[in-house]
């Protein structure tokens, strides 16, 4: 294996021949792919490739599933190193938890924490995450510099909160001119890819919502916020401006294709409408559900009604087949039992949803999510040589359901070999490990984060298993 890594290290192109190639229209054997300049340059049958680069010599993979790299759709790089910390806690551990640690991160940590998530999000075979923005005082450019180092194409929030809910809170016009800058700077970028965000709409006046929403609209760009997660957060935007979440941004003007809204699981009829008539896309979170939400999104109703959405793990875990598991296992479990629907979409949905339907609500369908000819080089090879896919009769529903993230044996962004085997080619990344070991405790401690659920030993010591 190791001849294999050193081969796949080399600079320049290369011709790839896996077992299987997963391309949009189902897995396919006997099929080949160049890589070159960061891009797939072609993809077609072995024969045909061999046919037209004579000059390349070729990788012969037979036992490996040569598929794109799912994109997440929805996290917080900013937020490692609290990761541990909330576990058991009650809804809206922002307020308590998130926003107080990452409001007190300097630079360094900011950089340090970022580094950490990106490296999880490879290892778990993520090579796009969709980061919702660090609360943070400036130091959103440590959070690009971490993500670039690792090689994780990113979709970089920055948040435009003029309400709270972050570290500094600058006059409205500062924060526009912030935005217009933070979009021009990363408008090319090959890795880094700039969004707008708001946390939530009650941080936000209705002014700023709607303006950040047309600017992102305007400059093709992605605008990012929380909505009807918690049931509290739903009640606070009755009683503060009459509507629900989704309603309200729809009473703005501030829905449309470039929305992207992580979570959605408490919307009603009326608000699924909302949002497939804007074409507005959602990130369905299914581990957040599972860990500290309060409903699980009707991903099932959304792919019937036409609505878009991609998978994403704010912040929870970072294995996209684990995630793909979770997100059909919730559907079955929250409405498939129910109805007697014992396919809850098929193993093709979830896929497509953490790969090629991700990029499309990331605003990324024409740079990833698939192997094909022009998109960017972000794969993955699997390797299929395990008990887990022996025998094989219905490859998309096996990797939903027996993939693990250590079948992974590469990572690719940007044509480049990032991980093989969960670990980094080009950087050493236990010495990161270790620097995160003996800073992330006093840092920590300085963040004003108030826990109310026990730490697991004084949980048992107590004897209180409620």
């Amino acid at each position: 294996m190791s001849a294999i890594r050193e081969k796949l290290s080399i600079a320049g192109d290369l011709l790839l021949r896996p077992g299987q190639v997963l391309l949009p229209e189902g897995p396919r054997t006997g099929m080949a792919v160049v890589v070159r300049g960061g891009a797939f340059c072609r993809v077609d049958t072995a024969q045909a490739v061999a046919r037209d680069y004579p000059h390349l010599v070729p990788l012969d993979l037979p036992d490996h599933l040569l598929m794109p790299g799912f994109v997440d759709t929805h996290t917080h790089l900013t937020q490692s190193l609290g990761k541990a910390l909330v576990f058991g806690e009650p809804s809206e551990i922002f307020r308590r938890i998130w926003v107080p640690l990452e409001g007190s991160l300097d630079e360094r940590m900011v950089y340090l924490s970022a580094k950490l998530a990106a490296l999880e999000c490879l290892r778990g075979g993520f090579t796009t995450a969709v980061d919702a923005g660090t609360r943070s005082e400036g130091h959103i450019g440590a959070l690009v510099g971490a993500a670039r180092d690792v090689g994780l194409r990113s979709v970089v929030g920055f948040i435009c909160n003029d309400l709270g809910g972050t570290a500094h809170i600058p006059d409205g016009d500062v924060i526009l001119r912030q935005a217009e800058a933070h979009l021009s700077t990363y408008r090319r970028d090959p890795l880094i890819h700039p969004s707008l965000a708001i946390s939530i709409p009650e941080v936000a006046s209705d002014g700023m919502l709607k303006a950040v929403s047309d600017m992102a609209g305007a400059e093709g760009a992605v605008f990012q916020t929380h909505v009807n997660e918690h049931l509290v957060a739903v009640e606070r935007s009755l009683v503060a401006r009459g509507r629900r979440p989704i309603e309200h941004l729809a009473h703005l003007g501030a829905l449309g294709p470039q929305v992207l809204l992580a979570h959605s699981t408490l919307v009603t009829p009326h608000e699924l409408n909302l949002l497939r008539e804007s074409d507005s896309a959602v990130a369905y979170n299914p581990v957040a559900s599972l860990w500290k939400g309060n409903a699980v999104a009707p991903a099932l109703q959304m792919a019937a009604l036409g609505v878009r959405f991609g998978l994403g793990t704010d912040g929870t875990r970072a294995d996209g087949f684990r995630l793909m598991d979770a997100a059909e296992g919730l559907q079955r479990a929250g409405f498939g039992l129910a109805t007697g629907d014992s396919s809850c979409g098929g193993g093709w949905l979830w896929l497509d949803r953490a790969t090629s339907g991700a990029a499309n609500v990331a605003g990324l369908a024409g740079v990833t999510g698939s192997i094909a000819e022009g998109l960017a080089a972000d794969f993955l090879l699997v390797d299929l040589d395990r008990p887990e896919f022996t025998p094989s009769y219905d490859l998309p529903w096996e990797l939903v359901r027996y993939g693990n993230r250590d079948q992974i044996d590469a990572v690719f962004t940007n044509g480049q070999l990032r991980l093989w085997q969960g670990w980094p080619v080009d950087w050493d990344a236990r010495a990161l490990l270790a620097e995160v070991r003996g800073d992330a405790a006093a840092a920590i401690a300085k963040a004003p984060i108030q826990r109310i659920h026990p730490l697991s030993e004084a949980h048992r010591h107590l004897g209180n298993y409620t």
